[in-house]
């Protein structure tokens, strides 16, 4: 990465159908920009409550929205939503809710690979178009063995637990700024927007995000560095 490169922090739940979508239109508003760009994959899990093993999807839907139809009515329109998008929701393949703890794990270990963001696309793929249960381990190192990693490492990892107390951290570190929901998109560590916006906001975000840039560097000589406030939340644009 050079002094010009936006990254881009974007803090999500594979199990979020939201968050799918949001990545679907980050990748056409990243389409639009030919500027330097680092997207970074951030945990958050919706419910670390749900066992390991997972829940009975039907049932768990049915605790959090009842049987009056209201999750019908969500899943209608995600799903024409996500048409636009390129995304074919298909809601009833999934059989599992899963703990995503372990796939938060691959997702960091891709990021050193170079692979974090095929990871992410494949695991949202898996569970939300495929019906897969993304916290069978064996699904995972499958997800992770087609995006190049070794499976044999992937699966002596998991089952050591690696990770797992760096990866509640990152996820105590998303909430201490005030992420609540997901997806977060923060642009160059200073401007946050979210939810799954349309991508003409993630434009105007990349923008005033490299305006910012651009006016910090102007503003320091080359041996000062940026003065910490003692407030690190980034602001807010939507």
């Amino acid at each position: 990465m050079t002094d010009e490169t936006l990254t881009i922090d974007v803090v999500s739940d594979v199990v979020c159908p939201w968050c799918y979508l949001g990545e679907k239109r980050l990748e056409a508003a990243l389409a639009e920009d030919n500027a330097p760009v680092s997207v970074r994959w951030r945990p958050y899990q919706l419910d670390p409550t749900i066992p390991k093993s997972g829940l009975d999807r039907a049932e768990y839907m049915a605790k959090k929205f009842g049987r009056d139809g209201r999750l019908k009515t969500v899943h209608d329109n995600l799903v024409r939503l996500g048409a636009e998008a390129g995304i074919a929701f298909a809601f009833d393949k999934i059989e599992r809710s899963p703990n995503t703890l372990d796939a938060h794990r691959l997702i960091r270990w891709g990021a050193s690979a170079g692979v974090q963001g095929a990871l992410v696309d494949r695991l949202f793929r898996a569970y939300f178009t495929q019906g897969r249960d993304i916290g069978d381990r064996a699904v995972l190192i499958d997800i992770a063995s087609g995006c190049g990693l070794e499976a044999d490492i992937v699966a002596k990892l998991l089952l050591e637990g690696a990770d797992e107390d760096v990866v509640r951290r990152e996820i105590a570190e998303a909430q201490a700024i005030g992420v609540t929901g997901v997806p977060f998109f923060i642009f160059a560590g200073r401007l946050a927007v979210p939810g799954a916006q349309d991508v003409s906001l993630l434009k105007r975000a990349m923008g005033q995000a490299r305006a910012a840039m651009a006016e910090n560097a102007g503003a320091q000589g080359p041996e000062e560095e940026e003065p910490t406030g003692s407030d690190s939340r980034p602001r807010k644009i939507a």
